[in-house]
């Protein structure tokens, strides 16, 4: 971490910035005042910052922007510049089943909400149970399984991880939270209940909108723009 925070300093000296006048006050006022409810600005500041290293760092920095990639965290998913590659057939998240939308929602700790833009959906799948029965994932897949709404627990540890260049992963904004949009194919690979990163199910998916809301995490993944993808998600209901 010495060594990162060094160069992190040094990539100062590579920024060109306008001058600004003194926000002093204002800084000191809004320190004062109490947080906006529901806002994640930590996220912000984080997945601000990576993207814009990575994005302004020249060819030769290629370790710091790794390193700083790498710390993206968010909503269960942890977002790396490197991955797994693909193989060749997938194999499924571990005791995936397929089960009715009453079914699932016995067997999860948490709501499965449905998006009012897409309805019922054509499958529901519930995935990774503890020792209690109680299912980790419930998927909802819809037009023939192209389009897939994942929700799980909405707990700090990793749940999927995601292989994908800096400049491919977007702050964006989801009912006035933080939410990421990671744009084009990208790998994705399953995290088990014991931290092991399931190489056997990693997979191309395509692009995919995270987020979080009440505690329960969500991706949803299809070929949609970013602008789709947002409206899918503000519509659960």
């Amino acid at each position: 971490m010495a060594e990162l925070e060094r160069e992190l300093r040094e990539l100062a000296a590579w920024l060109e910035t306008p001058p600004t006048p003194d926000v002093t006050a204002r800084v000191h006022a809004r320190l004062a005042a109490p947080p906006p409810p529901r806002r994640r600005w930590r996220y912000w500041v984080a997945a601000g910052l990576a993207a814009l290293l990575v994005a302004v760092l020249p060819p030769g920095r290629a370790a710091l922007a790794d390193a700083v990639a790498g710390l993206l965290r968010f909503a269960g998913v942890t977002i790396v510049s490197s991955a797994p590659p693909p193989t060749a057939d997938p194999s499924p998240l571990p005791s995936q089943r397929t089960a009715g939308r009453t079914e699932a929602q016995r067997q999860v700790r948490f709501p499965i909400r449905l998006p009012a833009r897409l309805g019922p959906p054509e499958r529901v799948l519930v995935a990774d149970p503890d020792g209690t029965g109680a299912y980790r994932v419930a998927t909802l897949l819809y037009r023939g399984g192209t389009l897939r709404l994942d929700a799980y627990d909405g707990r700090l540890d990793p749940v999927f991880l995601k292989g994908a260049a800096g400049p491919d992963v977007i702050p964006v904004e989801v009912g006035g939270d933080f939410a990421v949009w990671v744009a084009g194919p990208h790998t994705l690979t399953y995290v088990d209940r014991g931290g092991t990163t399931r190489v056997e199910t990693a997979r191309l998916a395509a692009s995919t909108l995270i987020w979080q809301d009440a505690g329960v995490c969500y991706r949803l993944e299809g070929e949609l723009s970013r602008d789709e993808a947002i409206a899918i998600a503000q519509s659960l209901g």
